[in-house]
């Protein structure tokens, strides 16, 4: 099987022959520790645990492709420095908050998730109608930027492809959040909740027209929805706002990439989903992550209550991996079960922190190795 094959296999309760090897990746302060305990510099920590462990490379062509369909919003915010102030940054980042964070880091970091940022919200783009008003040009359809000058040529050749081909962009409620922050969007939902539903609407029609845009021309094989919308314990908002706000959208969303033949809808939500996943599965999403166990998500009882309903990724406790030794050989014996189901990627249930050694690093990517058949 080559790498496609063996992930849409994994993923819809086939028979694979090897379970795909993904561990998880260190964000920077996690490889810069790694570097100084053995990582090479310059290289991918899991091409270099593979060769490591004398797994065999995986082939360019199988690597995961993209089409560079941009679903943000165009053009961007300036990114820039407001404020320094008693080793912090005011900044102003590329969706329009403007938010603080420690100035270890710069602006940049808010542009992708290079290492764990805390930040605190000051002030968020959409606070008013008028602000609404104001940022819904930045969706124009026919932007420039929105699809590749190679676009076509970058779908002709995922025809053809050995490596999965993923296409990514916000939920509702991700996005709305971007728009208004938590606790506006929050807010709104009790004070001014047709504003909401208008966001969410105008977000559901816009994803929509893009995914025509990509499947007139080649079909997906996983559709990925990033959500985030669940603490430790609970889900951030009720299952009726979910319902009214989300459900919608994501329904219309996975009909469309379905009746084209996509066959995976894969959801991301950090923190508790337990009461989330029976809501999930009514709009036809059929994978999700990365099932953190800390937040209290635990995958035994997960494929107990939903069956082959739901497939997963990750789920492998991170404080497990960084404790090594028979707390990391306890939690892999728990997921055992759930991996010979099928339906399930294992891999660190997030980003792996920097509390994790390179050591401890490899011995768990040995261990996943030989749980998913590659040793």
């Amino acid at each position: 099987m080559n790498a496609r094959e063996r992930y849409l296999a994994t993923l819809t309760f086939q028979q694979p022959d090897r379970i795909p090897f993904e561990p998880g990746h260190g964000r920077e302060s996690t490889r810069k520790r790694w570097h100084a305990e053995g990582l090479p510099a310059d290289r991918n920590p899991v091409d270099y645990v593979r060769e490591v462990l004398g797994i065999d490379p995986v082939d360019p062509v199988e690597r995961p492709l993209g089409l560079g369909a941009d679903f943000r919003l165009i053009p961007q915010f300036e990114e820039q420095v407001l404020e320094h102030r008693n080793g912090h940054y005011v900044v102003q980042d590329w969706k329009g908050n403007v938010c603080e964070i420690s100035d270890q880091f710069d602006v940049t970091y808010l542009r992708t998730a290079s290492d764990f940022v805390t930040r605190r919200w000051i002030k968020c783009p959409v606070e008013t109608h008028a602000d609404w008003e104001a940022i819904k040009p930045r969706y124009d359809l026919d932007a420039p930027g929105r699809f590749p000058a190679d676009f076509a040529e970058r779908c002709r050749r995922a025809q053809d492809r050995q490596g999965v081909l993923r296409v990514g962009f916000s939920g509702p409620f991700w996005q709305l959040r971007e728009w208004c922050g938590f606790e506006g969007l929050c807010m709104l939902m009790l004070d001014d909740p047709e504003f909401v539903a208008e966001m969410a609407a105008f977000w559901k029609n816009f994803v929509s027209q893009m995914l025509a845009r990509i499947l007139d021309r080649v079909v997906p094989d996983v559709i990925g929805i990033n959500e985030d919308m669940a603490y430790k314990g609970k889900s951030m908002i009720s299952m009726d706002m979910v319902r009214r706000f989300c459900l919608p959208s994501w329904t219309d969303w996975v009909n469309q990439v379905q009746a084209a033949g996509c066959p995976l809808v894969d959801l991301d939500s950090d923190g508790y989903v337990g009461e989330l996943i029976p809501l999930w599965i009514e709009a036809g999403v059929n994978v999700c992550d990365p099932i953190e166990v800390a937040a209290g998500c635990d995958l035994p009882t997960f494929r107990a209550q939903f069956g082959h309903k739901m497939a997963y990724t990750m789920g492998v406790d991170k404080r497990c991996i960084a404790a090594g030794g028979q707390a990391l050989r306890d939690e892999l014996s728990r997921l055992e079960p759930v991996i010979r189901d099928g339906g399930y990627i294992p891999g660190c249930d997030h980003g792996v922190p920097h509390d994790v050694s390179w050591a401890d690093f490899l011995e768990y990517s040995r261990q996943l190795a030989e749980l998913t058949g590659w040793l």
